[in-house]
């Protein structure tokens, strides 16, 4: 029999391995195999370790695996159910590419409501999973993050006189994406399973989809199409909850633009607890008049990162802005009672990657990983 158990955890393995390959890993740890043996079929890791890096068409992985075609389309359509595969149509058919970790099958698990796994357990186990310093390390990258910070809009006609770059506008990211979906907070529902209640109460359905991001989870059952118009009431919806817009860090068809809480979201909570970053500030910072505050401490309540701190002054308490860490979301200067904190640009603006291709050729290159290619998609 141990030789038998040990073929299972070697095919387990594999794909641990195949999944590390990726621009952004997933560093291989005993943690790591429990996830993928819950979310897995025997099978299904076998497929997945012998899924090359760039997308391919269905002959092609069957030439790969040495799987018949009919057989492995229905494995794949499975695995896609579960959002362990992403499936692309395109004019000369459907190309599949194995969803990595993040952003990917971690998001797709709590993205709906599966009955193959138990949520709280698999809540768990990612937990313990991201405390890992090495697969923390490996998520936050080097000088190209997965986000980029969006201030909240209604605050820019205050902050600059000049242009205003389209990626730097949420609603202008919604409307040139002709619409798209709204889903679960992966973060939200699994800190939901945990026993943790949000903070500011944001509701589960805050997940903003667009593009061919949002279509593929519109089929496969992870959202909940939507106009433009729906989206952007949700948008609006978020800021007056206090959620923070962090953005797909992509200049051109951006898949995601999510609605975050200090407490439950990964990104927000590595920031304020540990200091570490995988996210993009905007280009925006905030300024004080220190004459018309008042020293009433909304501003540190509502920063989600703790970058702002009261400390003693002439006048009393004022609030004390680390710049150096500081988002530049704009929470802090929507909760100020009396519009004394603004927010202005920084001086050095920051410019996305043209597309998703140049984002994960920049990742890949920075991780010495570059026998990654996107290709067709």
């Amino acid at each position: 029999m141990g030789h038998i158990v040990n073929a299972k955890e070697e095919v387990y393995r594999a794909l641990a391995e195949r999944l590390n390959r990726n621009p952004i890993g997933a560093p291989v740890n005993e943690d790591l195999l429990a996830i993928l043996y819950r979310l897995y079929t025997e099978s299904e890791a076998m497929v997945g370790s012998k899924f090359p890096i760039i997308p391919m068409t269905l002959d092609s992985i069957a030439g790969i695996t040495g799987i018949k075609q009919a057989e492995l389309k229905k494995t794949l359509d499975n695995m896609a159910n579960k959002g362990l595969v992403v499936d692309i149509p395109r004019r000369d058919g459907i190309y599949y590419i194995l969803a990595p970790m993040v952003i990917g099958f971690f998001e797709h698990t709590f993205m709906r409501v599966p009955t193959e796994v138990n949520l709280k357990e698999m809540a768990e186990l990612f937990d313990k999973y991201f405390q890992h310093p090495e697969v923390g390390m490996e998520i936050i990258g080097k000088d190209t993050k997965f986000f980029q910070t969006i201030m909240y809009e209604n605050l820019i006609s205050a902050a600059v006189e000049t242009e205003v770059l389209d990626y730097e506008r949420a609603s202008v990211i919604i409307r040139q994406s002709g619409g798209g979906g709204i889903g679960i907070c992966a973060c939200r529902h699994k800190a939901s399973h945990q026993g943790k209640t949000c903070e500011l109460n944001a509701p589960l359905e805050t997940c903003i989809s667009l593009g061919e991001g949002a279509e593929w989870l519109v089929r496969r059952g992870m959202a909940k199409a939507a106009t433009v118009d729906e989206l952007l009431k949700l948008l609006e919806q978020t800021e007056k909850l206090g959620l923070v817009h962090l953005c797909d860090n992509v200049l051109n068809q951006p898949a995601y633009m999510c609605n975050c809480c200090g407490c439950c979201c990964g990104v927000l909570r590595s920031a304020r607890e540990y200091r570490v970053f995988s996210t993009h500030p905007s280009n925006f910072i905030p300024a004080l008049e220190i004459d018309n505050c008042t020293g009433c401490g909304a501003c540190a309540e509502h920063c989600p990162i703790n970058a702002i701190t009261m400390r003693d002054d002439e006048k009393g308490a004022m609030p004390d802005i680390n710049k150096d860490i500081c988002l530049g979301c704009g929470k802090c200067a929507a909760a100020c009672p009396g519009n004394s904190l603004t927010m202005s640009r920084r001086s050095v603006l920051r410019v996305p990657p043209v597309d998703k291709t140049e984002q994960l050729t920049r990742i890949a290159r920075e991780k010495d990983k570059m026998y990654f290619k996107l290709g067709p998609l």
